[in-house]
């Protein structure tokens, strides 16, 4: 060991030492093509920077300054950046204040005589990446006037490097530069308008762009303005001198404007736009110069958040811009594979102007929306329709399958239209425009439904039905299949079911096709129409499981991976929809096949793991508990699967050399700062698809998975912060109170293996704290919904487990979530006041907003748990909070929120009875005010307060009973109370009128209030507090109450009228031991009461009444 760190030390003397080749030598194996040469380098260039960094730095400055070889110097540059990066291996702190100052000089001087472009950028990164980390402590005063000397220096080199370095410090230390903003304006604006030289007019426009972003004040940015014509200037030269490829820089440069500072462009919007337009229309450009440019405005009418309604403004460009996206999507040849249909290949013939027109028009009419978008689609398509040529034809279909999702609403409104148009063109002679109108049906059903197939099944269905016989045209078939999948997503079985007999038989024939792709379709559309009609599916399944057995067993070549992938997919859905005791026994074979094949090696890239992952948990729903002993083969490669770790890949943000791997369709791309990192989306797919089968297993099985939970607990809890995939977060989240439950159930029922009520708690304290922790970083508002949700299940299964230092944690966070959610709703507020604010806007902002009010809703609903739960111990808790609730009793708050603050409330006044009197001062005066307003919800809220306050009240409540009586009186007496949106609130105001009746008679003129009262029943609406109320009335009757039954008896009839009406609705309206003291006073009134009385009572009910009661009383 000695020795050898004796030949280190020697190998270390001899590249550090004066003669300069064997550095030399070390650099140049570091960019070895043999591994073991370079990762022998590696490890002694690390011993270097270990043990001499100032030799080390100096050597590398040196190879910078004076070698020949452009290699050495390039690898350098990078070198020397990637020390002087800030990160673990950062080295300047390391470094003696001589050679700090050596370094810094050498750059410098490096720039200016670098003749080699590729190699000055790198030098300009290594600059930039040390002043980021030393400028802004004034440690490198030389720097600024030095790249202001280059700036104005007569050196374009020069220019164009102080310019790229500008760039960058922006990014970087933006805010170090701000006090030069007059400087920067003059040196910017003099080279965009002067400078001849094309590089340095781009690096000055990457300059003031990224300039321009980090700058805080729009006062600031407004400076720049007079800056835009140049800039647009700068590209439209590159344009008009042919070069090209300088232009598409200048594009991606705006384009990066239009997503971070579109309002920046606004004043001068019609010109900057109109210049884009114009390079889109110019035929003689290359595509990818016109589809910068398209993208630059589609960028801008996606700016919502930044620059509301902007585009929406601009009418004649957004016309302009939907024909050049028309045009595009006319670029199809006739491809004769789209004809043969052998392979999957869709896209056959389509040209990169098809696919980007296609995309762009989808994203144009989600960002602008119908009534921007329908008007102009309006205009340009029937012209289209009307054309000879069958590509005018594809195109209008696809443009119209294209906008819906972003015009649904205006769409549904204009459904006759809209359907006709693609109908008539099921009848084309060219297949490729068959193809597209059945395509748009499938689209229109999935962004149009349910209304379309409410009112069209019977025109779409059959219209597909017929298209399913093109024998002619497979794809034609096959598409259709996949059409009738889109229909019957969103459709209810009441609808589908008069068409399954035509529908199921004809898919049964495309399911013997020869083609793979009809096969295919047929197998998803089967799967579907049996998922939308559960058992109407019965009387076709002996006919359709033999075919998909067969499939099953028989597709086993590599060629029909994904046919018997559908299969499993088809029969596991068909059996759930058929149920349990019409599968089972094809059930026991399906899964000896999906056994062998789970022990089977597949390849990576085989869709069957997935689909198999799903049709286990399918297969599990359907038999319940008789899954049980399958188990032990599903789990073990379910969590291998839900472990997968994702295929990261990290590269440098402006290394171009991986570039052409980024086509993959199944790597996703995302840029953080100067990295790339790079996804293989297929594994974090599975993973997703694994997490949600994992739940889905808890939940149907309940105390059967008990056995699993060590296992999926420490797979699952961390993912609840797995930030490549939502999916994985939100099965993980979903997951958690499941394994809760089934821990809880297995234990109440002894199937837990010995394990004792411990077991829960430790469950307990890993998943709640990992959930509130998760909360506290979640990006997601949904997502930050559903945390919240969970964490409310789990204290209902564990809550009295739960410590004061968790409890004291989810309140804290729950702070955190209102606080977020009003700032939130502050910025959303702010973008109304925006120049351009219109009422798209108006309603997206509106969405935005119901989604915040799921939280409020979630934050409601655990702090009423936890009061449920720990009652007064909450208080001191509930006091911290009241700052941040009391706020949404405000008249200024939607009524949700306003109902969720009332909600609170009652929790408290109902669980914490005499320890919470001390908040009815607060919030007495405001749950009045409430019983009466506008929204239905709040009032019920308010008056179930009441009813509460009454109740437990005492005293306290005394003074208000007279106010309160009025507040009820005019929920009661309201001339609307009893229709469906206010019932709810009319039955608990008669509730509360009840508990008034009850506790405080001697506030109220009884002999008055109490048979207003008695008028009101029976209460049918809110079937717990009906419950209630007709238990009370019982109890009143059963002591003979002297103001219910009123003078002689009088309100007798009523009292029976009421009991044969509660009786009658059957277990909905009362309890079983309300109901048998009901039937008991019944009896006892027909034994004690005079004939005469006792005639005219049933003689007021009405004639079925009668029978129902003489059938319960005399059974």
């Amino acid at each position: 060991m000695a020795e050898s760190t004796q030949l280190q030390q020697a190998q270390l003397a001899t590249i550090l030492g004066p003669d300069p080749a064997p550095f030399e030598t070390l650099i140049s194996h570091l960019m070895a093509s043999a591994n073991e040469q370079r990762s022998q380098a590696e490890l002694l260039f690390n011993l270097c920077k270990q043990t001499d960094p100032d030799s080390l730095s100096l050597k590398l400055a040196h190879l910078l300054q004076f070698s020949p070889a452009q290699e050495a110097r390039a690898m350098s540059a990078i070198l020397l950046r990637k020390q002087l990066t800030r990160d673990d291996s950062y080295l300047w702190p390391r470094l003696s204040p001589t050679t700090q100052s050596s370094l810094k000089s050498i750059l410098l001087s490096c720039i200016q005589r670098e003749e080699v472009k590729s190699i000055s950028k790198k030098l300009c990164d290594t600059i930039s990446e040390l002043a980021s980390g030393i400028l802004p402590d004034n440690g490198w005063p030389e720097l600024l006037p030095f790249m202001f000397q280059c700036v104005s220096s007569d050196s374009p080199k020069l220019q164009e490097s102080a310019f790229l370095i500008f760039a960058q410090l922006s990014q970087y230390i933006g805010d170090s530069l701000v006090p030069f903003i007059k400087e920067l304006h003059a040196v910017f604006l003099h080279c965009l308008s002067s400078s001849t030289n094309s590089d340095v007019k781009i690096a000055a426009l990457n300059a003031v762009i990224n300039f321009i972003q980090c700058l805080t004040s729009s006062g600031d940015r407004d400076r720049f303005q007079d800056l835009l014509p140049a800039m647009m200037r700068t590209l439209m030269e590159a344009l008009n001198n042919g070069n090209e490829a300088t232009a598409q820089e200048a594009l991606e440069l705006f384009i990066e404007l239009a997503g971070t500072e579109p309002r920046f462009l606004r004043r001068q919007i019609v010109e900057v736009v109109g210049s884009m337009l114009q390079v889109a229309e110019a035929e003689s450009l290359e595509e990818g110069t016109r589809h910068l440019a398209i993208e630059f405005v589609i960028t801008l009418a996606e700016a919502r958040e930044r620059a509301p309604g902007m585009m929406r403004k601009l009418p004649q460009f957004i016309s302009r811009l939907f024909a050049i996206l028309m045009k595009m999507v006319l670029d199809i040849e006739d491809d004769p594979s789209w004809h043969t249909a052998e392979t999957e290949d869709e896209d056959a013939g389509e040209s990169g102007n098809y696919s980007v027109g296609q995309e762009c028009l989808d994203r144009l009419a989600i960002s602008l929306g119908g009534n921007t978008i329908v008007p102009v689609a309006s205009e340009q398509l029937p012209a289209y329709l009307a054309a000879p040529e069958w590509q005018k034809h594809h195109a209008a279909l696809i443009a119209l399958a294209q906008i819906a999702e972003g015009c649904s609403k205006v769409m549904i409104k204009n459904l006759e239209q809209v359907v006709a148009m693609v109908l008539n063109s099921f009848q084309d002679p060219h297949p490729r425009v068959r193809w597209a109108a059945i395509n748009a049906i499938g689209q229109l059903s999935t962004d149009l439904g349910p209304d379309l197939q409410v009112q069209y099944h019977q025109r779409v269905l059959p219209a597909l039905a017929a298209a399913m016989d093109d024998f002619q045209n497979p794809r034609v078939q096959a598409h259709a299949a996949s059409a009738v999948l889109n229909f019957s997503e969103n459709c209810t079985p009441d609808i589908l079911t008069p068409y399954l007999d035509g529908i199921v038989s004809k898919l049964l024939v495309l399911l013997q096709n020869g083609k793979q792709m009809v096969q295919e379709g047929a197998l998803t559309a089967l799967a579907s129409v049996a998922d939308s009609s559960q058992e109407h599916f019965q009387k076709y399944y002996d006919a359709v499981m033999p075919y998909l057995k067969t499939i099953l067993v028989n597709a086993t070549d590599k060629s029909n991976r994904m046919l018997r992938a559908k299969s499993m997919e088809c029969i596991s859905l068909v059996g759930m929809a058929v149920g349990k005791e019409k599968f089972r026994d094809d059930a026991k074979q399906v899964m000896e096949v999906l056994m062998s094949l789970q022990g089977s090696q597949m390849e990576a890239d085989d869709p069957t793991t997935s689909y198999m992952l799903q049709a286990w948990a399918r297969l599990c729903k359907c038999l319940g508990q008789d899954f049980l002993p399958y188990m032990s083969v599903v789990m073990p490669p379910l969590l291998q699967s839900a472990q997968l770790k994702p295929d990261v890949t990290i590269t440098s943000a402006d290394d171009n050399s991986d570039i052409d791997e980024s086509d993959d369709e199944s790597m996703e791309t995302i840029t953080l700062g100067d990295k790339r990192i790079g996804i293989k989306t297929s594994v974090l797919e599975e993973k997703a698809t694994a997490c949600n089968m994992l739940c889905c297993y808890a939940d149907e099985l309940k105390e059967g998975f008990f056995p699993w939970i060590d296992q999926v607990a420490p797979t699952l809890v961390p993912l609840l912060k797995f930030y490549f995939h939502e999916e994985v977060r939100k099965a993980a989240v979903s997951a958690m109170p499941e394994l809760l439950l089934s821990a809880k159930l297995a234990i109440e029922k002894g199937l837990a293996q010995g394990r004792n009520e411990t077991y829960i708690k430790q469950l307990s304290d890993y998943i709640v704290p990992a959930l509130v922790e998760a909360l506290h970083k979640e990006p997601d508002t949904e997502i930050c919904a559903n945390i919240l949700d969970a964490i409310n299940e789990c204290i209902q299964i564990s809550g009295p487990l739960l410590d004061e230092s968790q409890v004291r944690s989810i309140v804290e966070e729950i702070k955190q979530v209102i606080t977020a959610s009003s700032s939130r709703k502050r910025e959303r507020a702010e973008r109304t006041q925006a120049e351009d604010f219109d009422d798209e806007e108006r309603e997206l902002i509106k969405e935005e907003n119901e989604q915040e009010e799921e939280v409020f809703d979630q934050v409601g609903e655990i702090l009423g748990t936890l009061i449920k739960t720990f009652k007064a111990s909450f208080l001191p808790f509930f006091d911290e909070l009241s700052t941040y609730l009391t706020p949404m009793w405000g008249k200024d708050k939607t009524p949700e929120e306003r109902r969720i603050a009332i909600c609170i409330f009652d929790d408290v006044a109902e669980q914490c009875r005499e320890a919470a009197l001390k908040y009815y001062d607060t919030f007495l005066p405001f749950l009045l005010e409430a019983c009466n307003d506008e929204s239905p919800d709040v009032r019920q809220a308010a008056v179930y307060g009441l009813g509460v306050c009454a109740e437990f009240g005492g005293s306290v409540i005394k003074p208000l009973i007279r106010v309160a009586l009025s507040r009820l009186n005019v929920v009661i007496q309201h001339p609307n109370a009893l229709q469906p949106d206010n019932i709810m609130a009319y039955d608990n105001a008669v509730s509360a009128l009840g508990k008034i009746c009850q506790y405080h008679r001697d506030s109220i003129d009884a002999p008055q209030v109490i048979p207003a009262w008695l008028n009101c029943l029976p209460i049918k609406g809110d079937v717990i507090e009906a419950k209630v109320v007709h238990d009370q009335l019982c109890s009143m009757v059963e002591r003979s109450d002297s103001d219910l039954l009123g003078p002689n008896n009088q309100n007798l009839s009523k009292i029976v009228q009421v009991f044969a009406e509660v009786l009658c609705a059957g277990k909905e309206l009362a309890t079983e031991q309300t109901a048998s003291r009901m039937i008991n006073l019944l009896r006892q009134l027909q034994q004690t009461l005079p004939p005469q009385t006792l005639a005219s009572t049933w003689s007021s009910l009405q004639p079925q009444q009668q029978l129902a009661l003489q059938s319960i009383l005399s059974s």
